[in-house]
């Protein structure tokens, strides 16, 4: 898919997490059956590798020092936006994953109270993306050498 022709998309910052085993931290997204990257909106003038690091912050209570930050690309994702995707290296010591939480909060439809955006994380091999992510997430991660 290419929509590299409309530059005025909105583009979404996302990292990829990485530990020493190759597999990828993914958070599965409330509410619904799939699993994401850490990623959100970027604001107007924002450095994407600081929406980066705020998204994965927000969603995971992980920071990294800026440095740690590899840039990989800018992704064709869906006709409505573009993914700007950076990749870390996490030190062993995050291996373990119980203590990561999502600050980040939407108002639930149904009960009316503050959300978080993601309810669980888990570490993924690349054979498990096609059955845990989105289409559209599915095809930009298996194009890429993690």
């Amino acid at each position: 898919m290419d929509f590299s022709t409309r530059k005025d998309l909105p583009i979404s910052c996302g990292t990829l997490v990485l530990n020493s085993s190759g597999e990828l931290l993914l958070c599965h997204v409330t509410g619904h059956d799939l699993w994401d990257l850490p990623k959100g909106m970027q604001e107007p003038g924002e450095p994407a590798v600081k929406t980066a690091r705020r998204e994965l912050h927000e969603e995971t209570g992980l920071e990294f020092a800026a440095d740690l930050f590899l840039e990989i690309g800018l992704f064709d994702f869906r006709p409505d936006k573009r993914l700007h995707l950076f990749k870390v290296q996490a030190p062993d010591h995050v291996r373990g994953i119980d203590h990561l939480v999502c600050v980040s909060h939407f108002i639930h439809p149904v009960t009316g109270q503050p959300t978080p955006e993601m309810d669980g994380f888990r570490w993924a091999r690349r054979d498990e993306i096609s059955s845990l992510c989105g289409p559209n997430m599915q095809r930009v991660l298996l194009s890429l050498h993690w």
